[in-house]
C-alpha cells in the first residue's frame, strides 16, 4: 500500500462502511459466536451513531484511494481517548494497514494521555499488532462465552 489516509465518515458513507464491518467481522462472529458483542452483529443504526457522537469521530480508512476499513475513535474523561471498532476489509488485510490507521488517529489528538480498547483474547493477530503499537494488557478482561474473551489495553502516551 501506498497511501494511507483518515477521512471523516458521513452519512452518505454510512452503507459502505457497515458492508465492510460485516464482511470483516463475521468470520469472527462464526468463530467466537458471540453475537451480543461482535460488530459483525450489529445493524446499520450503530453506523449511525458512530458518525454522529458527539464525543467521538468516525473515520473512512482510505488506502490508494479505496475504502479499505474505518477506524472509531471517543473520547472519556478528559484526555482518555478509545478505539472500537477497527476493521479492515479482508481484501486489505495483513498489508499493514491497521497499524498505519492507528498511528494515524494517535497522530490525530496529540491532547491524549491514554489510548484504549479491546480485542479478542484468542485472535493472537490482533494482540500482536497492538503489542507492537505499544499498548499493554491490563488486568480486566471479559468472558464473552465458553469460546472467548476480550482483553483490554491500554497505551499511555509520554509527552516529549
Amino acid at each position: 500500500m501506498e497511501s494511507i489516509r483518515l477521512e471523516k465518515a458521513n452519512e452518505g458513507d454510512a452503507e459502505a462502511i457497515f458492508q465492510i464491518q460485516l464482511q470483516a467481522f463475521k468470520p469472527l462472529l462464526d468463530k467466537y459466536q458471540d453475537h451480543d458483542t461482535n460488530p459483525g452483529n450489529e445493524s446499520i443504526d450503530r453506523v449511525f451513531k458512530r458518525i454522529h457522537n458527539p464525543n467521538g469521530a468516525f473515520y473512512k480508512i482510505i488506502a490508494d484511494e479505496t475504502l479499505a476499513g474505518a477506524i472509531c475513535v471517543y473520547w472519556k474523561e478528559g484526555c482518555q481517548f478509545w478505539i472500537s471498532p477497527m476493521f479492515i476489509s479482508p481484501e486489505f488485510q495483513g498489508k499493514g494497514i491497521g497499524q498505519r490507521a492507528i498511528t494515524l488517529v494517535e497522530n490525530e489528538y496529540q491532547q491524549a494521555v491514554t489510548w484504549e480498547l479491546a480485542t479478542i483474547q484468542e485472535e493472537e493477530r490482533n494482540c500482536y499488532l497492538y503489542e507492537k503499537m505499544g499498548y499493554v494488557t491490563t488486568e480486566v478482561r471479559k468472558k464473552l462465552n465458553e469460546r472467548t474473551t476480550l482483553v483490554f489495553y491500554k497505551k499511555t502516551v509520554v509527552k516529549k
